[in-house]
């Protein structure tokens, strides 16, 4: 007797799934797992990167600064894109400017977002510590389920 496995794509819990990458292992760790997830569950992937633009950060540092983190927002994304890439995605990519986890948060409820994947730790960790922990926020406040890997 001859068997076939034939998938059927079906709407999925997590059809939608952002990823949060700000360059660090544990964001290039959560891309793979979002890979992953997103092969399981047939699903579509939005990469975003936030520029910190909160009156704290902008106490640290100036406009110059500003130009520098957009660059590094660019070749963060352009690197996450390759990974994706090379496991058979095309995902979307998104960049926004302000308080990263706000930001997140609420371009989550806009493109309506089942799962949010983001890294245990990031980068900066000086700014983690006046602003706390951005992983923390989004799994707190996000309306959709939040996948910390670390």
């Amino acid at each position: 007797m001859l068997y076939f496995n034939i998938r059927i794509k079906l709407k999925s819990d997590f059809s939608k799934i952002l990823v949060c990458c700000d360059g660090s292992k544990y964001s290039e760790n959560a891309i793979r797992k979002a890979c992953t997830m997103a092969k399981k569950y047939y699903s579509e992937l939005t990469l975003i990167h936030v520029v910190d633009r909160t009156r704290k950060s902008d106490v640290f540092a100036g406009s110059e600064y500003t130009q520098i983190l957009r660059k590094y927002a660019k070749s963060t994304l352009e690197k996450a894109k390759k990974i994706t890439n090379e496991e058979g995605f095309e995902p979307k990519i998104v960049t926004k400017e302000g308080n990263v986890a706000n930001e997140i948060i609420k371009f989550s409820k806009e493109a309506k977002t089942d799962l949010i994947i983001v890294g245990s730790k990031g980068l900066g960790a000086v700014l983690q510590f006046f602003l706390g922990s951005v992983s923390s926020k989004i799994a707190n406040h996000a309306l959709c389920s939040v996948l910390i890997v670390k």
